[in-house]
């Protein structure tokens, strides 16, 4: 039966009783109304609103859950469907509604798949560009340097020395964007390992305290999963040199019954109700491509923890392909 037709039907009850009780009840009205027949009508009336109230209320209830489905739903937070109820167009609506959803979270998590596999793929080729092409020009230049200092009269020789440092330490930093932009020790040693790495080098940079805690009994991790753990804790230790404003900074992997977890916390300023950044909802469509589940939020006493399970079993990813070997 169609929403129309409840509707009318609810209503043409409820009219249909106010008049078998006009018609078969012993109430009169009288001209001019008395207070008492006044009163009968009013009460008559009233009861009449009200259970027109309460059946439309329960007719058009899953209609007002579905609008609150509609208002909270975030695809980057896939959280449980909205619950079939009611008969008809109302039911066949909410059906409708939870296959959107799937379809447009399986087309998102393939266009963040294909989104992200090309990402690293250009991060891949720009880091290759900076190691082979720019780290072996500097490299012959500062060759060059130390051979014409060796040459050259004493008064030069420190200037020349001084342009050494400087090609030395810009070859260092491009060593380290190169390995930043393609994280070669995780291919290389492992997780763990480029974990250690990326801790040391932000605390290296910087005047950030660190505390760390890995576990090294690590089930077997796909390698989507283990580059989207990376990812996740260097955006995450990225953010709070940039905006934390911190002194000290907490990263922990640990491997329970329920999965790997991830955790990135410092003593900052916090996010408050600064709205999610692209970090963010980066972290959240990579999380995805997993089947994790990634929290972002201040912590009591100050500052900002990122929190990425990986649900035990939930080691291959979600749609697409997102590997260190396709970059």
């Amino acid at each position: 039966m169609s929403l129309f037709w409840r509707i009318f039907l609810l209503n043409a009850a409820v009219l249909f009783a106010a008049t078998a009780l006009l018609l078969l009840g012993p109430v009169t009205v009288s001209t001019p109304v008395l207070l008492t027949e006044a009163m009968i009508m009013a009460a008559g009336l009233a009861a009449m609103l009200v259970a027109n109230a309460a059946l439309l209320r329960v007719g058009l209830g899953p209609l007002q859950r579905l609008t609150r489905a509609m208002t909270t739903t975030d695809l980057l937070r896939p959280g449980p469907r909205p619950v079939v109820s009611g008969h008809g167009e109302i039911a066949e609506l909410i059906r409708t509604f939870n296959t959107m959803l799937d379809r447009l979270e399986a087309e998102r998590a393939a266009s963040s798949a294909l989104a992200l596999s090309a990402q690293e793929a250009e991060r891949r080729r720009i880091a290759q560009e900076l190691h082979d092409e720019i780290g072996q020009t500097l490299t012959a230049v500062l060759l060059e340097l130390r051979r014409v200092a060796d040459r050259v009269p004493e008064p030069l020789r420190d200037e020349l020395l001084q342009v050494q440092e400087t090609t030395r330490d810009s070859l260092d930093e491009i060593r380290r964007i190169a390995r930043r932009l393609r994280p070669g020790v995780l291919e290389e040693l492992g997780l763990i390992s480029a974990l250690k790495a990326l801790t040391n080098e932000t605390t290296t940079h910087t005047e950030l305290a660190l505390r760390r805690s890995f576990d090294t009994d690590l089930p077997p991790l796909d390698e989507e999963v283990e580059l989207v753990l990376y990812r996740v804790a260097q955006e995450g230790l990225t953010n709070i040199v940039r905006h934390a404003r911190a002194q000290q900074v907490g990263v922990a992997l640990h491997h329970g019954a329920l999965g790997v977890e991830l955790l990135v916390r410092d003593d900052g300023r916090g996010i408050g109700t600064a709205p999610e950044g692209a970090g963010i909802r980066g972290m959240r469509e990579r999380a995805l491509l997993i089947g994790a589940e990634v929290s972002v939020g201040d912590v009591p006493g100050g500052g900002t923890e990122v929190r990425l399970h990986v649900p035990a079993g939930r080691v291959a990813p979600a749609a697409g392909q997102l590997t260190n070997g396709s970059h």
